[in-house]
């Protein structure tokens, strides 16, 4: 089992910026893949990014130039730096870690961090 503990969530003003982290723990060998998932009320949960173990990230369009995810594999943490953010960015976000073992992969999730973007 892995656990994932976010923090940094928070209310912000338009334009303003956030860091969120996630700390994984447990057993966290093989973990291919860290990210950042988010879900605004009434909408499907989305991706905002991920960072493999090797560095490669993905991004979403709509945070493309604005956010951006680190990994600090020594400490198994991971990273959103989230500028410029908009009121549409307002969001449950939450922290997802992919394992690889035998060929499965398993999906963990954090339980979540709000992020609320308004004046």
């Amino acid at each position: 089992q892995v656990q994932l503990v976010e923090s940094g969530g928070g209310l912000v003003q338009p334009g303003g910026s956030l860091r969120l982290s996630c700390a994984a723990s447990g057993s966290i060998f093989n973990i291919y893949s860290m990210g950042w998932y988010r879900q605004a009320p009434g909408k499907q949960r989305e991706l905002v990014a991920d960072i493999t173990s090797g560095g490669r990230t993905n991004y979403a369009d709509s945070v493309k130039g604005r956010f951006t995810i680190s990994r600090d594999n020594p400490k198994n943490t991971v990273y959103l730096q989230m500028n410029s953010l908009k009121p549409e960015d307002t969001a449950v976000y939450y922290c997802n870690a992919r394992q690889v073992q035998y060929g499965i992969t398993t999906a963990y999730w954090g339980q979540g961090t709000q992020v609320t973007v308004s004046s």
